[in-house]
């Protein structure tokens, strides 16, 4: 946790993501990702001098119909002393059911964003904190170059202006071996995914190019293509 704990505190203070005051929304999927994120944004709190108040938010999709049992989040948020707040969907319906998508992720992640948004707004929170790492980062600069032609990322802090939500991304120095190694020795209760296209996506397409780059040819190529993304300044980095 304390390498995850000093990469979240110099993005805070790198990009200037949290104010005194701030009332942060964390999107929790039950992943690893945003496990990691929400236990670090608690512990960061005791010694970072800064004073935010925090609430867990999830959005369960009901794939095939059935509720997700999130009962262990709920009991990490209590220890945490971190109000956890679950909103069931029929996104598995609409998406798979009736409108019978075949690649209903990026349709479904819009989806998702706009429900947390909205309980976000309801919880008086000003901020979003989501739990994209460094290697996403990477990722999504290579899909936007391959499949758009154009370079840019997500950013470490966007503003949404028609919410007046600002959404940060405290994670966004660490790689994803430091996430999952921090979950693995915390101990954190990662959820099952039960999507039904889960592995089958542009991004998990992507994310084995890079493993594959990285073992045969390009040693380094993720950490090379971070840095020219932030010495480009791409996207607010």
């Amino acid at each position: 946790m304390q390498q995850i704990l000093g990469a979240m505190r110099k993005a805070v203070a790198d990009y200037d993501m949290i104010q005194n005051g701030d009332g942060i929304a964390v999107g929790v999927s039950g992943g690893k990702d945003s496990l990691v994120l929400l236990a670090g944004l608690a512990h960061l709190k005791k010694f970072i001098g800064i004073d935010y108040q925090l609430v867990a938010l999830t959005i369960d999709p009901c794939f095939h119909g059935r509720q997700t049992d999130y009962t262990a989040v709920t009991g990490l948020c209590g220890r945490l002393g971190i109000p956890h707040i679950i909103r069931r969907s029929q996104l598995g319906e609409i998406l798979l059911v009736e409108r019978k998508e075949k690649n209903p992720c990026s349709l479904c992640a819009r989806m998702r964003r706009g429900m947390l948004h909205d309980m976000a707004k309801e919880e008086g929170c000003n901020k979003i904190a989501l739990g994209h790492h460094r290697d996403d980062a990477v990722e999504t600069f290579l899909m936007n170059l391959m499949h758009e032609g154009r370079l840019g990322s997500f950013q470490p802090v966007s503003y949404l202006s028609r919410k007046d939500l600002t959404m940060i991304r405290p994670l966004c120095l660490s790689t994803e071996r430091d996430v999952a190694s921090c979950a693995r020795r915390e101990g954190l209760p990662v959820v099952g995914k039960n999507c039904p296209v889960d592995g089958a996506t542009t991004r998990q397409e992507t994310k084995q190019w890079l493993r594959e780059a990285e073992k045969e040819k390009f040693p380094g190529i993720s950490k090379k293509l971070f840095g020219a993304i932030c010495r480009a300044h791409l996207s607010g980095w």
